[in-house]
């Protein structure tokens, strides 16, 4: 048996660091989140990162499925044979509502609903043990189908109609955060920046007058698998079967859970996609999930129905496919083609 954690998603190449860079690094929605201000003076700069942070440190609080906040209170609640209808935390609200919308467009493959899945096979904690859940359980689970159409929301007011349903908004919060914090960087009259939240990223403007480099983490080796350059208010997001799994019998089993079958997808080994437009930092982290479960019949389809015209697929056994869109874009690693 094996286990692995891998939280960076995505490799930040920051080639030369000039004049008036700032770095600065914490640990927030369990990965590793870096905030890159180019241009400003050193005070300012540390100034607003010290605040992203703290909105971070704030979100994840508000949005954390498992520990005491607003959503364990309402997963408490939804739980009930007969739930009440409870009032929404105002932050709240939309953010399930979007949930919902993005939900319905990915055909159910993006389903923050499926927290108990996601409990029974460990992987809400930070560290999880190699051991595969009771296939009745899993069973009854797919069976009660939980799904955001069993939530109403109406006037500020939740109502659930499932008590399967618990909500897990890991595939969700970290492009909502990077939303947020692009957002805030502009009021502040920031308009170069990189926001990293383990490897879900979003640029602002550029670095020294060139556009903010990344690279896509090969999904079985250290290092890039390709380059490609990140625009002005555009995200990019990764879904890998190496961010968090375990392995028993030589199979790997990944938190990435199919909903129509409650097993781990095991057709996939990362997808990469990217977003443009208000939402993108949103769009870029749900965006990669449905096409990863989808796997390889499915992802082109489903990249579609996501509004993702950039997508770069990789199968199981290591078969690299893109978009016509993203293979303009990649500057592949040596010896990948």
């Amino acid at each position: 048996m094996r286990l692995a954690f891998a939280a960076l998603l995505a490799l930040v190449l920051l080639a030369g660091c000039g004049e008036k860079l700032h770095k600065q690094q914490s640990y927030v929605f369990g990965t590793l989140v870096e905030i890159t201000v180019y241009g400003e003076e050193a005070d300012k700069a540390r100034r607003v990162t010290d605040q992203v942070l703290k909105d971070f440190d704030a979100m994840h609080q508000t949005l954390h499925a498992w520990q005491p906040g607003p959503l364990e209170r309402i997963n408490g609640v939804l739980a009930l044979a007969k739930p009440p209808t409870v009032p929404l935390p105002p932050e709240l609200s939309p953010i399930l509502q979007d949930a919902a919308r993005l939900s319905e467009q990915s055909e159910g493959l993006f389903n923050p609903a499926i927290g108990n899945l996601v409990r029974l096979w460990g992987f809400h904690s930070d560290t999880f043990e190699p051991r595969l859940p009771d296939a009745k359980e899993i069973e009854r689970l797919v069976t009660a189908n939980p799904r955001m159409a069993d939530l109403h929301i109406d006037g500020g007011m939740l109502s659930g109609a499932n008590p399967a349903v618990r909500l897990d908004l890991g595939g969700y919060a970290k492009g909502y955060a990077l939303d947020l914090a692009a957002a805030y960087l502009k009021s502040q009259g920031v308009n170069n920046a990189l926001i990293n939240i383990g490897g879900n990223i979003l640029a602002l403007g550029q670095k020294g007058g060139q556009p903010w480099k990344v690279g896509i983490q090969h999904p079985r080796r250290a290092g890039a698998l390709a380059m490609l350059a990140l625009h002005d208010g555009e995200a990019i997001g990764t879904s890998g079967d190496y961010q968090r799994f375990f392995e028993i019998g030589g199979k790997r089993y990944c938190h990435l859970i199919d909903p129509r079958t409650g097993w781990p997808a095991d057709q996939t080994q990362a997808v990469t996609v990217i977003a443009h437009g208000a939402h993108a930092g949103t769009l870029s982290d749900v965006a990669s999930k449905p096409l990863f479960i989808g796997g390889p019949t499915q992802w082109r389809r489903l990249a579609g129905k996501m509004r993702i015209s950039e997508a770069l697929f990789i199968a199981a056994d290591g078969k690299i496919e893109t978009t016509p869109e993203m293979a303009k874009r990649l500057s592949w690693d040596v010896g990948v083609k």
